[in-house]
């Protein structure tokens, strides 16, 4: 338990803060998901707004440092390298 009235606010902050990553990390596997399901039914359309839509959520969870800007950037860059692979594929 908190004892000092600055401990005590950090428990008050944290318990925010952990809400806020948990509502933008829900976001971003609800949108990895219908990216991964637009890409498997060969709606390339659809998957490129999904792609613009997850690579958003994950530029402002790095923002945010929901996650390290890192894992961000690679989670973006293999997203970005399926949707060209399934262009490819595809003509």
């Amino acid at each position: 338990m908190p004892t000092n009235k600055s401990a005590k606010k950090r428990v008050k902050t944290d318990v925010g803060r952990t809400l806020g990553n948990k509502v933008r990390k829900s976001a971003i596997r609800t949108y990895e998901k219908k990216f991964h399901a637009k890409i498997a039914e060969n709606d390339l359309e659809g998957a490129n707004l999904m792609l613009s839509e997850v690579i958003s959520c994950y530029d402002k969870a790095g923002k945010n440092h929901t996650f390290h800007q890192n894992r961000a950037d690679r989670k973006k860059s293999r997203l970005t390298q399926v949707y060209n692979k399934a262009i490819q594929s595809q003509g």
